[in-house]
């Protein structure tokens, strides 16, 4: 270590730091499960929707993902690199559509075409990690490779509003948004941004529109804009007629799905681009119809811009709409959770043939989060705890957790070496819904000494004295040896 990190992370002490890089979180029992089963409902919506499983592996060779290389020797800008004992550059998968994309092109001659696949699994990417945005991610995706035309696109869209609720998200707490490449085009052609650099920074400055509002927005399509740290922005340079044109397009959206075509229409005018475009839209939403998909959850939002240099065609954005509280009472909302588009280019950088293709990717660590930071995640019963109540012989406890657990309950003897009321406390700092005591005058009576840490934590909020308290032992009971099972599981079921 330098003397600089040493110096910045605290004294010479001869010993390792315990930190951990930032943007890759550690994650407890609670959270862990709740992305389990997040995954699950997911990936059961895409299994019933006709998708089968793949899995890629981490790490791809770094020119077959593309996306973040960047024109120097060591390509790890974006992504986690590493040569490996060919010389070769290899990197962590930053998505789970470029592995699929290679997979495709390496196999394309054996699948089923159109071939409709999900995967869910973790991904990483080497950027500036915030709230509720991290380095290293969960996401579950479904994509469709082989089929052209807006009704896979609608399928997808529909697809990814069934699995957003299927994930945890109300009616009226989430939306899909759709837009789509062609419409964008036809604006920044009509403002006669001919440049990548002019449409890469309008296309940037739509995509703040939520944050900065229209007159932040209209301050970066035009010289610049300072933000309240005193940086400054370099803006498009749009004059006021341009930036007046892109707002109005920026702003066609409404509530309903055909109200927005008809804004759109207004907004982007006749040429062969825009017709195209609202052609597209017409079709996803005739399609979104058949699927029987309600406004509410599918919106056409022409502020939305994702990674244009990777889609060809619509793209769509999940967000979480409520605003929560964190535990520190500051307003967090989380916003987009998931998302894709059409990508008809990806597979053709190893083909050379275009091969038309759409999918969808629910962010799972980050929809967790939003969650927890809610308070929505339901907490887990802990394992039934078994006291220890014979230092010098643990045999009883270790007989009644191993009934337990042939029983299908999570149990566990106290393996420490503390008395009865660090015990308790163990028992609570697990979560556990149970703790069991077992000691010679229930040995001589043929009976188990059972609390119900739930019941009995309730009970105790209404006693003022520890006399009281220990009088009245709340939530704890006698029950004989043959129904602890019964009696333990009744607790559980009523716990959950």
């Amino acid at each position: 270590m330098s003397k600089k990190s040493q110096d910045q992370d605290g004294p010479k002490s001869g010993k390792d730091l315990a930190r951990k890089p930032r943007g890759f979180p550690d994650r407890r029992e609670a959270l862990i499960h709740a992305q389990a089963e997040m995954i699950d409902k997911v990936t059961s919506v895409y299994r019933r929707w006709g998708f089968e499983a793949l899995e890629t592996g981490a790490w791809e060779y770094a020119d077959a993902l593309g996306k973040f290389l960047p024109d120097d020797d060591r390509p790890n800008a974006g992504v986690f690199s590493m040569q490996d004992d060919d010389e070769q550059w290899i990197s962590l998968r930053y998505d789970l559509t470029a592995p699929l994309a290679r997979f495709a092109a390496e196999n394309w001659q054996t699948l089923p075409k159109p071939f409709r696949r999900y995967a869910a699994g973790p991904v990483w990417r080497n950027e500036k990690p915030g709230p509720g945005r991290f380095r290293e991610f969960l996401q579950c995706d479904a994509d469709t490779v082989g089929a052209a035309g807006a009704h896979a696109d609608a399928e997808m869209i529909a697809m990814a509003a069934e699995a957003m609720r299927a994930a945890g998200a109300s009616d009226g707490e989430f939306a899909v948004r759709v837009n789509t490449r062609r419409l964008l085009n036809a604006v920044l052609e009509g403002v006669g941004a001919n440049t990548d650099g002019a449409r890469l920074t309008i296309l940037r400055a739509l995509d703040k529109l939520d944050r900065l509002g229209e007159d932040g927005v209209a301050d970066l399509l035009g010289k610049g804009r300072m933000d309240e740290s005193g940086d400054f922005t370099k803006g498009a340079e749009l004059g006021a007629d341009e930036v007046r044109r892109v707002l109005a397009f920026a702003k066609a959206g409404r509530e309903t799905r055909s109200a927005t075509l008809e804004a759109l229409g207004q907004a982007v005018g006749t040429g062969e681009e825009a017709t195209a475009g609202l052609e597209e839209l017409s079709a996803i939403a005739r399609g979104l119809e058949a699927f029987g998909c309600p406004d509410s959850d599918v919106l056409f939002d022409p502020s939305v811009v994702r990674g244009l240099e990777y889609y060809t065609g619509p793209v769509f954005e999940a967000e979480l709409l409520k605003e929560t509280l964190d535990e520190d009472g500051n307003a967090v909302r989380i916003g987009s959770v998931g998302g894709g588009g059409r990508y008809d280019d990806l597979v053709a950088r190893f083909t050379g043939e275009k091969v038309p293709a759409t999918g969808f990717s629910v962010g799972i660590s980050r929809l967790a989060t939003a969650f927890a930071i809610s308070g929505e995640l339901e907490a887990l019963n802990g394992p039934v705890v078994v006291l220890n109540m014979d230092r010098n012989d643990p045999t009883e406890a270790l007989k009644l957790a191993a009934e337990l657990r042939r029983a299908g309950i999570r149990a566990e003897a106290y393996m420490g070496s503390s008395g009865m009321r660090p015990q308790m406390k163990y028992a609570d700092r697990r979560g556990s819904p149970v703790a069991v005591m077992v000691g010679e005058d229930e040995i001589a009576k043929g009976v188990v000494t059972i609390k119900d840490l739930k019941e009995g934590a309730k009970k105790a909020k209404a006693i003022k004295s520890n006399e009281e308290y220990r009088e009245a032992r709340p939530g704890q009971f006698e029950a004989p040896r043959a129904d602890m099972v019964a009696r333990i599981r009744e607790i559980i079921e009523m716990s959950e």
